[in-house]
């Protein structure tokens, strides 16, 4: 058994990082600000703190308190398209928030700090699929928040000797993710808006491309991570394999929720266009694992969702940059 910090371990993918962390008998210790998270997602059996990691003090206090083996690091405000118009809170979140726990970890020598970046680092590529080779061109704030943190990791391997794990998930989904926040998820977002009777809304024509990640396939391949030595500060993309179109997306979830597919095309966004990678990598380490079919992950998402209904959230309250701002999100209602 070791002591284990999940950072966002009341959200998304860090709750069921959390709980798989705990079903093989760590002490875990979940945190999280409840930003975009809920209590209710934190198993029995791990301690929830709730806490920002941008308060140096509180996250000092709490590792030396704690004396953790193993960071897991997966809080972030993950909205790529809207990183570009809330830049000061992006990087105070998803970049200064890291250092604190960078340094928090160093100081009380930590064995492992696990990092979540994200495939957004990658930015327009000529090279599909991505591999962890192809040279990083992040194209939004979000990107670049986690590429400097890679970078960071990769400093303090050098100048400390923290070892780390780099992982770049892509356009996960499943059950309990916050299907009420209407400026990333794209799964969340269409579920949340048939439950509500309205239809679909996509923008540009559709022809974007992504690999859906279901999240029971990525957080065993996450909680291995610490006890692999042969992962130790190396960078893996994880997720799914095929690419879909969000018009492709979009019928299966309609087909999934058994609502009839109905679709409003919204004017085109500056995001890239196509995004996809490799996991050869991942495979050749951790072993091949089978992968959910995007119409089964689908399919257990629309049943948790039809059990919990329709979430709302409210308007991100501190737009920075309103230039160029999407027309679309301030005509759209959660």
């Amino acid at each position: 058994m070791s002591k284990i910090l999940v950072t966002g371990g009341a959200g998304f993918i860090g709750s069921h990082l959390v709980e798989e962390l705990v079903n093989r008998g760590h002490d875990v210790v979940a945190l999280d600000d409840l930003s975009g998270g809920f209590v209710d997602n934190v198993v029995e059996g791990a301690r929830f703190v709730k806490a920002d990691i941008t308060d140096v003090e509180t996250i000092n206090d709490l590792f030396a308190a704690e004396q953790f083996e193993y960071v897991y690091h997966l809080a972030a405000y993950a909205a790529e398209g809207l990183s570009h118009f809330i830049k000061h809170f992006n990087y105070t979140n998803n970049l200064i928030g890291s250092v604190n726990l960078i340094n928090a970890s160093i100081n009380t020598d930590v064995k492992c700090f696990v990092f979540t970046s994200s495939i957004a680092v990658y930015g327009t590529s000529a090279e599909l699929p991505m591999t962890e080779e192809t040279i990083p061109h992040p194209e939004d704030s979000y990107g670049v928040a986690k590429l400097a943190v890679e970078h960071e990791l990769a400093a303090c391997k050098e100048m400390f000797d923290l070892n780390y794990v780099v992982f770049r998930p892509h356009n996960v989904y499943g059950e309990r993710q916050n299907i009420g926040d209407k400026y990333r998820n794209v799964v969340g977002i269409f579920m949340n808006q048939l439950l509500q009777g309205k239809p679909m809304s996509v923008f540009g024509d559709g022809s974007q491309s992504r690999a859906f990640s279901y999240i029971g396939d990525m957080t065993p391949i996450m909680a291995d991570a610490i006890h692999m030595p042969e992962a130790y500060n190396q960078v893996f993309n994880i997720g799914a394999d095929t690419p879909y179109s969000v018009n492709d997306l979009a019928t299966a979830v309609a087909k999934a929720m058994n609502i009839e597919l109905d679709l409003i095309h919204l004017p085109a966004r500056n995001e890239v266009w196509h995004a996809y990678s490799s996991h050869a990598k991942v495979q050749r380490v951790f072993g091949e694992r089978p992968l959910t079919s995007l119409d089964d992950g689908l399919k257990r998402m629309a049943d948790w969702v039809k059990q919990h209904g329709a979430r709302s959230s409210s308007e991100f309250g501190n737009i920075e940059v309103t230039k160029n701002f999407p027309k679309a999100w301030l005509l759209q209602k959660s």
